[in-house]
């Protein structure tokens, strides 16, 4: 097997089958570690973006001491509030993904919502932050309000926009769980890929780029001071977008990559031949659908390879192979074959004598010797008639050493049979010549046979073959068509006169 991606897109989600202690802790760490720091690290940029990029003109002692207390005490307070309540929130919408609970259709929506609620959470937090920020800049040095506030104002948004896409990666492992119970139509409406990229372009490109506007258009409009601090201004509203921009795509591209990948693994798998093999559906929109619908095809091709398997039990794999090849039809071919039948000896008195459970084991071992043999020098049993099988070399697939293949088939069961299976014994009738082969029945119920000249003859023959030593007699022009190596081990035996026959038949049979 190849390298697979981890189930969730990421090993430090861990497994599927991970237990309900082990996903609370996971998500609940995760979700608090993430969110706090995308929130710290947004705030120290819009202060380090405020405090020394805007300067101009240079900020005051008091602006620098006000935003050095209002700063952290503002995040400290918004991270408190954020970890507080949203954890709270959303251990509450998971109670019965981390309490090991049966869901509903409700629970289940809810779970899946739970990154929007959170990232809704975030965003009027940091709407505070712009309020609290432009207000304190107004009061303390009116000329940084402009920039100060677009900045946090922008810096918030994208911070969210992290948020959301931190939030939903660290809970694909509910949502997975979620997702396994619901129907692709029951599913929350919402932006799907499409609609996020466009979201996310608003966040990362259009609001940006509408605060430079602002900035421009107040600059322009403005004093000597206003166009003085412009270029300023957009420094600032630009290092934020460079900062936080690039994560915003990079974390969303792999949103998309990540359930992706997971199908392109799966499908390399079953490439290989591992249909057993699923994705996890832990994506809420198309990409989800796509995971789902990898999953159905593999469902898909593995009732096909169980029906093709069974069916290939019942009339062997080369039927099964032709019909899938050329399809089924009344009809038949003449072929020029040989065929194999082999019939029990007293199996009625053995029957009358045992146990029925120890007829069948014994009955299995004959037949598990007769279809080995067969199957190893590419025949086809045809039919399983009681105590007898009918098996066919050079139909419905071309053999083009079908005598030999046959009468070794036969040798080796001789052989075998006398040490595998002691206590019954069978006649072995094997002859070559022309036979029709192909689907008989009708339209709804067909089976596939081969009737002819040579199936008359191996069936005789085998009768006869119970009175011969080895207990296998085959057709003198059956040993002729064969190849010299098994030829040799087989010698001339008397000619016969078959049933419905008025001429001798000369025969062969094993050498001694």
């Amino acid at each position: 097997m190849g390298r697979r991606s981890a189930p969730f897109g990421a090993r430090v989600l861990g497994r599927p089958d991970q237990s309900v202690r082990a996903l609370r802790l996971r998500v609940q760490l995760l979700l608090t570690v993430m969110l706090v720091s995308t929130n710290v690290v947004a705030a120290g940029v819009v202060f380090l973006i405020a405090s020394l990029v805007v300067p101009a003109p240079s900020p005051t002692s008091a602006t620098v001491v006000s935003l050095a207390i209002a700063v952290p005490t503002y995040v400290g307070v918004a991270v408190l509030i954020g970890v507080g309540v949203g954890t709270r929130l959303s251990l509450r919408a998971l109670r019965w993904a981390t309490e090991g609970i049966e869901p509903d259709r409700r629970q289940r929506l809810a779970a899946l919502r739970v990154p929007l609620r959170l990232t809704v959470m975030q965003g009027a937090l940091w709407l505070g932050a712009t309020v609290l920020f432009t207000t304190l800049s107004l009061v303390l040095q009116p000329e940084r309000a402009l920039g100060s506030g677009v900045a946090v104002g922008i810096a918030g948004m994208v911070a969210c926009g992290i948020a959301f896409l931190l939030a939903d990666f660290v809970m694909r492992p509910i949502s997975a769980r979620a997702l396994g119970g619901l129907a692709v139509t029951d599913r929350p409406r919402g932006a799907g890929v499409g609609g996020r990229m466009v979201l996310f372009w608003c966040l990362g490109t259009a609001a940006p780029v509408v605060g430079m506007v602002v900035a421009a258009i107040v600059g322009l409009t403005g004093d000597d001071d206003a166009r003085d601090r412009l270029p300023f201004t957009v420094l600032a509203i630009s290092a934020v977008v460079l900062v936080f921009g690039l994560l915003t795509t990079v974390l969303n591209a792999r949103s998309i990559v990540a359930p992706v990948s997971t199908v392109r693994d799966a499908l390399l798998d079953v490439e290989r031949g591992d249909l057993g093999r699923e994705v996890v559906v832990f994506d809420g929109t198309e990409l989800g659908s796509l995971q789902a619908g990898f999953n159905a095809m593999a469902q898909g091709l593995r009732e096909r390879e169980q029906l093709r398997d069974l069916f290939g039990r019942h009339v062997g794999r080369d039927v099964a192979l032709a019909a899938a090849a050329r399809g089924v039809e009344l009809g038949g071919e003449a072929r020029q074959v040989t065929v194999l039948f082999i019939d029990l000896v007293g199996s009625t008195t053995y029957a009358t004598q045992h146990e029925p459970a120890e007829v069948v084991r014994t009955l299995n071992r004959f037949f598990g010797v007769v279809v080995e043999e067969v199957d190893r020098q590419r025949g086809l049993v045809n039919k399983f008639m009681g105590d007898a099988v009918l098996a066919v070399f050079g139909a419905p697939v071309d053999h083009p050493d079908h005598a030999t293949a046959a009468l070794a088939a036969a040798r080796a069961m001789a052989g075998r049979l006398a040490k595998e299976v002691p206590e019954i014994s069978a006649g072995i009738g094997v002859a070559t010549g022309e036979a029709v082969a192909g689907n008989v029945g009708a339209a709804s119920r067909l089976e596939y046979t081969v009737v002819g000249d040579a199936v008359n003859s191996a069936a005789r023959l085998t009768d006869l073959a119970k009175q011969v030593p080895g207990c296998v007699l085959a057709a003198w022009h059956t040993v002729e068509e064969a190849g010299e190596d098994e030829a040799r081990h087989w010698q001339r035996h008397d000619p016969v006169v078959l049933r419905g026959r008025s001429e001798k038949t000369a025969t062969a049979v094993l050498c001694g």
